[in-house]
């Protein structure tokens, strides 16, 4: 294991020591621009130690160039009428790509590093910590799966492909702990971090009047669009590619089904490609998804956020936008390195994010990193299999995955053969499963879901173990009612309402 030896010193040589945040509020023409820039300065000052004032200017100049980005496109939407379904050759079936053979392989494998998004809390399903760090499977973790992955490809391939965490400043210090128990494996684990910025009251669009230096509340990692210039910043950019390092296969480390796919890193190598999206096809559970568009003859990224509020039943129409957002993503490093130096990225679209923080209305500016795939040469999607999508966002999903439906391989989770369709159940657990430690107390053991099309469940409910769950089921149990299912017992398309209660004897 190895972690990038000090990124914030690295991170210096993108911010001297004249006053950069001064300079920028020189430029600064809209007054709510340099009323903020005033604050960070002043923020700036209460740093005793140059190297991290350095490294807070730098990050604060990206922020600002956010925020006029933020100001300058409010309100702004995709015209309609402009965009156009992709080409054939702007979005191509994985199942066109070339094969590739075993002894390619370890070539292809020294120009690749894997990148995983490592910046997310486990607070949705009720954890605190890095969310990488939940039991999916047999007792293994996201961040377990992951460098199960990378160890088995180095192993098998007698290559060194390293994994690379993006962590944020929640998640920082966890991970880097946590990583430890990995020093015995193949496998060179490199850590940076996200940027952090301040969040702005909604109202005045200024950072909370309190000094919020030491204050995490105050602060929130910018999106993984951020991953770009974070790169850039911690110094591993050039690291890469001094190694001789090509392409960065980039997704979210809670989405199982993200693995590396040497076709794909092929056809990119192959065709001279900057950027690869890879797409999947809608079902009803993805309606809000980003999808690719072509838009004034360059593919770009469509999201639910920019669509005209009249069109929005059109964008969920699966007949139109049949393809959505993965969020896996390979790039070019060096495309990223041009980029970043031409300050190309700098237009790219701003997601504005409503928070509550410390009893105050704040926003959040954020940026997708599939948002810049209209700024790299010659982008294209690949539509690749549904197995490639497998997220973990709520404890329905971690239902799905902990189940006898999938089995466990180095690593990789392959779906069980026995499994009679090629789909994964809709499951809709409720409220009362919410959190990780009430899930866990409510279901004895995961049923038998090898036959199962779909799952809800609402209200206060118990799953014994040894249950088998077949076609749709619906256990519903109305408020003041309970339900246990006992153990052993086979729901095949059945409706369980009502109060039913199993006592011991």
């Amino acid at each position: 294991m190895e972690a990038l030896k000090d990124p914030a010193k690295a991170r210096v040589q993108y911010a001297d020591k004249t006053d950069r945040l001064a300079h920028f509020s020189e430029k600064t023409i809209d007054t709510q621009e340099l009323a903020l820039s005033k604050a960070l300065q002043a923020l700036s000052a209460k740093f005793t130690d140059q190297k991290e004032r350095n490294l807070f200017d730098a990050e604060m100049e990206g922020y600002l160039e956010l925020f006029r980005r933020f100001k300058s496109n409010k309100g702004k939407q995709i015209d309609w009428e402009k965009i156009k379904p992709p080409r054939d050759n702007l979005v191509v079936p994985h199942k066109n790509l070339a094969k590739v053979s075993d002894e390619s392989i370890p070539e292809m494998a020294k120009k690749l590093c894997v990148l995983k998004l490592n910046g997310g809390l486990g607070t949705s399903m009720g954890c605190t910590g890095p969310k990488s760090v939940i039991e999916v499977h047999s007792e293994l973790s996201f961040l377990d799966l992951t460098v199960g992955q990378i160890e088995d490809l180095n192993n098998r391939y007698k290559v060194d492909v390293p994994l690379i965490l993006m962590n944020s400043f929640n998640t920082h210090s966890e991970t880097l702990k946590i990583i430890n128990k990995y020093k015995n494996i193949k496998a060179r684990i490199l850590n940076f971090n996200q940027s952090r910025f301040p969040r702005i009251l909604k109202d005045s669009l200024l950072p909370f009047p309190e000094d919020p230096v030491g204050h995490l509340e105050h602060w929130y990692p910018p999106g993984h669009g951020d991953v770009y210039r974070a790169l850039q910043n911690s110094g591993l950019l050039d690291q890469l590619i001094a190694e001789g390092r090509e392409y960065v296969f980039v997704s979210n480390i809670d989405n199982l089904g993200a693995t590396v796919d040497w076709e794909i890193l092929k056809f990119m190598s192959d065709e001279n490609i900057e950027y690869i999206m890879e797409v999947t096809d809608k079902t009803r559970s993805d309606v809000k998804g980003g999808t690719i568009i072509e838009y004034e003859g360059k593919a770009k990224l469509f999201e639910i956020a920019q669509c005209p509020p009249s069109k929005v039943d059109e964008f969920k129409s699966i007949k139109k936008f049949k393809i959505f957002n993965t969020n896996n993503m390979w790039i070019n490093l060096k495309a990223i390195a041009r980029l970043n130096a031409e300050n190309r990225m700098r237009d790219v679209d701003v997601i504005v994010n409503p928070k509550k923080a410390l009893g105050k209305d704040v926003i959040q500016l954020e940026t997708a990193a599939g948002a810049a795939i209209q700024f790299f040469d010659n982008a294209k999607g690949v539509n690749v299999a549904r197995s490639r999508f497998l997220p973990v966002k709520a404890v329905g999903d971690l239902f799905v995955v902990q189940s006898n439906l999938y089995d466990l391989t180095n690593g990789y989770l392959i779906m069980n053969p026995k499994r009679p369709y090629p789909t994964v159940p809709l499951v809709n657990l409720g409220e009362e499963f919410k959190k990780v430690s009430d899930y866990s107390r409510r279901i004895k053991s995961i049923p038998d879901i090898l036959e199962l099309d779909q799952l809800t469940v609402s209200g206060d409910v118990y799953i014994g173990s040894k249950v088998t769950l077949r076609g749709t089921v619906i256990i519903v149990a109305n408020h003041g009612n309970r339900i246990d299912i006992p153990d052993g017992a086979i729901l095949e398309n059945k409706v369980v309402s009502g109060n039913l209660r199993i006592l011991d004897h």
